[in-house]
């Protein structure tokens, strides 16, 4: 059965609770671990039984869905309402919405790999991300439009930013969890256009060649899986 046809007709009590009970424990075995968990692990972490948990929900994927459906719905919120500010404000508001992003994958690992990989998420999850892709790209030409952000950024950038910051905060969090600020602070100095003759980075493209086509950037989150987690 389905979670959607689980969750057609009101749950008893108990059932109710045991629901709440596997949703808390997959959001911290997640945040912690990685989706690459299985329903066992999340079962024993909630402190019930496995069969309690497949009544819940059909499979790890329904299980995904379910928890990250309502996050994902909040970052479109989030990502929208920078849209909503002055356009001589763009950038700022553009800068911290990515911070605020970022600040998230960092203390998040599962919702590094939804953000970062179409692997995991299927249905809302896939329909939210796509629609940030948009939203995220309007959100980059109004930065631009504002003269504070380089030319050349792309808004497929934003995927590449946030799976360094990423790699950060999977290297630092055990003695470091704040770290990936620091990093964060010096690539935002890098997205800024320079003026001629001054010392940093060029107006002009980088050598290393341009940003990834959206196509290329699909591609490459159908494939990317992170490291397993020892």
């Amino acid at each position: 059965m389905s979670e959607s046809a689980v969750t057609a007709r009101p749950l008893r009590a108990d059932a109710a609770r045991n629901r709440a009970r596997i949703l808390e424990a997959a959001a911290e075995v997640f945040a912690e671990r990685g989706l690459d968990v299985t329903l066992d692990d999340i079962a024993a972490h909630a402190g019930l039984g496995v069969g309690t948990v497949y009544r819940r929900f059909a499979d790890r994927e329904a299980l995904i869905e379910a928890l990250f459906d309502d996050r994902m719905q909040m970052k479109l919120v989030r990502l929208r309402s920078a849209l909503e500010v002055p356009a001589e404000q763009a950038y700022e508001a553009f800068v911290e919405v990515v911070r605020d992003m970022c600040e998230h994958l960092a203390r998040d690992r599962g919702m590094r790999q939804i953000m970062l990989s179409s692997v995991y998420g299927h249905d809302e999850v896939a329909r939210c991300r796509d629609e940030m892709t948009v939203i995220g790209d309007e959100l980059v030409q109004r930065a631009k439009a504002t003269g504070k952000l380089r030319a050349d950024f792309e808004a497929t950038d934003l995927a590449a930013i946030m799976l360094m910051i990423g790699a950060i905060a999977d290297f630092s969090s055990a003695v470091a969890p704040d770290l990936w600020q620091r990093y964060f602070d010096i690539l935002i100095d890098g997205l800024r256009p320079q003026a001629a003759g001054a010392p940093g980075l060029s107006v002009q493209a980088p050598k290393c060649g341009p940003a990834l086509a959206l196509d290329d950037l699909l591609l490459a989150m159908k494939g990317w899986r992170p490291a397993a987690v020892r």
